[in-house]
């Protein structure tokens, strides 16, 4: 096997609309395709940064809640590369968007900061 890079990582949502909105308008990704599929009562929304495939938004109506404890066994968190994590972080809160305390990884002694998409999925902003 020869992995070469991680293609998509997918999200369901139990609200869409704001989903979308957080992830286009907030974070600032690209609209790759928008599908509805009606068999399933469901959206699948295909998400790109700097024009590379990166999140797919799916929305179901039978959805169940999962735990998403930092320290749960399974999929921690995403991190997104950015300039300016200060910056970053500045621009969520003008948004309205909670985010914790810069903090500076002391293995990189580069800066991160966590905050939380509308669906409570935990996200990490981490500086370049």
């Amino acid at each position: 096997m020869n992995i070469k890079s991680i293609h998509h990582i997918a999200i369901l949502t139990d609200d869409y609309e704001q989903s979308k909105r957080f992830y286009t308008e907030v974070l600032g990704f690209e609209v790759i395709r928008e599908t509805y599929r009606a068999e399933r009562q469901s959206y699948k929304l295909d998400l790109a940064i700097a024009g590379h495939y990166q999140i797919e938004l799916f929305s179901f109506p039978d959805f169940r809640e999962r735990g998403s404890y930092p320290e749960a066994k399974g999929l921690r968190h995403l991190a997104f590369a950015v300039d300016d994590v200060e910056a970053a972080a500045a621009e969520l809160r003008v948004q309205n968007i909670a985010v914790e305390p810069v903090r500076t990884d002391a293995l990189t002694d580069k800066k991160f900061v966590f905050f939380t998409d509308p669906n409570g999925q935990p996200l990490e902003l981490y500086e370049k």
